[in-house]
């Protein structure tokens, strides 16, 4: 009898140290909490304010994709100025559409001169413009085909990128032209518990050049960052932590010690149970 609970105190004892093994693992690459919450340096109030970042309005770059969508009080009439919905338009050749629609949208690509080649009208400048300014001038000129003419343009190449410590990184088209850094972050369906909060990268090119900027989104003057509207093909990058790098050296550094650790203990546990 003495034996017998002798050995299962033994074999008691050898399963709790694998478990005290297996949670000093654990919490070896746990994330503090306070390093997750967003907005954190505001005033110790209820309700508090902060000036938001300019709106951003985008305008037509060489190489944008534009669809530009005509109606009028004559459907028949209007019908010749509208794309095929599976064409698009380079300098008047017709080219198949991708089955992706990221790859590529219906639409007319603005040339190296700034301007796009409609039917009818012939070549429309649009470089430097926003699409509402675009459409404006289309309107005006349609006038002299139809009646009570409208048109819809809209900028199909308004893309963003979202990667790193996101839970879906991935390329985004934007349909509305308006989009904010944590609207882009959403849509990747948030950071993982291992991104790095205070410091986001926003990679953005212009006039030749690119351009890095770093977010602190545990801060609450994000919201007036001028990177905190994106633009179109802006990279937005988020850093893995120290407990994400903590967590990769572990796995290559502890793994074969708790691997060799675990067979030890079957091993012992089996000859005390023989025992």
């Amino acid at each position: 009898m003495f034996t017998r609970s002798f050995r299962q105190d033994r074999v008691s004892a050898v399963k709790q140290f694998a478990s005290f093994l297996v949670l000093a693992i654990t919490l070896s690459s746990c994330v503090s909490s306070k390093n997750l919450a967003l907005f954190q340096d505001g005033p110790n109030t209820t309700v508090d304010s902060l000036s938001l970042a300019k709106q951003y309005t985008p305008t037509v770059q060489i190489g944008d994709v534009l669809n530009v969508s005509v109606t009028s009080l004559n459907p028949e009439a209007s019908a010749i100025f509208n794309l095929p919905e599976n064409t698009a338009f380079i300098q008047g050749q017709g080219l198949t559409a991708s089955a992706n629609p990221l790859a590529y949208q219906p639409g007319y690509v603005v040339s190296k001169e700034g301007t796009i080649d409609f039917p009818m009208l012939g070549k429309i400048q649009v470089i430097g413009q926003s699409t509402s300014q675009i459409g404006s001038i289309i309107k005006e000129k349609l006038k002299v085909y139809l009646k009570e003419p409208s048109v819809n343009v809209r900028n199909v190449n308004f893309r963003i990128s979202v990667l790193g410590e996101v839970n879906h990184p991935s390329l985004f088209l934007i349909n509305n032209e308006q989009v904010t850094i944590l609207q882009a972050l959403s849509m990747a369906n948030d950071l993982t518990i291992f991104g790095k909060r205070e410091n986001v990268m926003v990679i953005r090119e212009e006039n030749g050049k690119k351009t890095f900027a770093r977010l602190d989104l545990t801060k609450r003057d994000v919201f007036s960052s001028p990177y905190y509207y994106l633009h179109p093909n802006d990279v937005v990058y988020v850093e893995p932590n120290q407990a994400r790098v903590a967590s990769t050296d572990n796995t290559y550094r502890v793994a074969p010690i708790v691997i060799s650790a675990a067979s030890a203990i079957l091993v012992l546990v089996s000859v005390l149970v023989r025992r």
